[in-house]
């Protein structure tokens, strides 16, 4: 169960810092199962984590994202997940993939 879960990751940790492996140690598939399982639970931390809990998540999930973002500068952005984008969507527009980020 996900209470369950949230209580052994809160034993896991040493003071306000999770224990675990460093975001910059993981390799490429290994910070991507990371990041699936982190934003898999995030709901649920939200609505039943204890503010501990919901703080370590905040924390390993803004160190997961921050390691993908520094070695992928160059990911591709889709065009609707962008203002421009999105306001187009709002209009009936198409969203069609966009090109490399700069």
């Amino acid at each position: 169960m996900f209470v369950q879960w949230i209580q052994e990751r809160e034993t896991r940790r040493v003071g306000h810092t999770m224990t675990g492996v460093d975001a910059d140690r993981l390799d490429d598939q290994q910070l991507m199962k990371e990041l699936e399982t982190i934003h898999r639970t995030r709901h649920d931390t939200l609505l039943y984590g204890s503010n501990d809990a919901l703080r370590a998540h905040n924390e390993r999930m803004a160190q997961l994202e921050g390691e993908y973002l520094r070695r992928n500068p160059r990911r591709l952005i889709a065009a609707g997940r962008t203002r421009e984008g999105a306001r187009e969507r709002g209009c009936g527009g198409t969203v069609t993939p966009g090109t490399p980020a700069t």
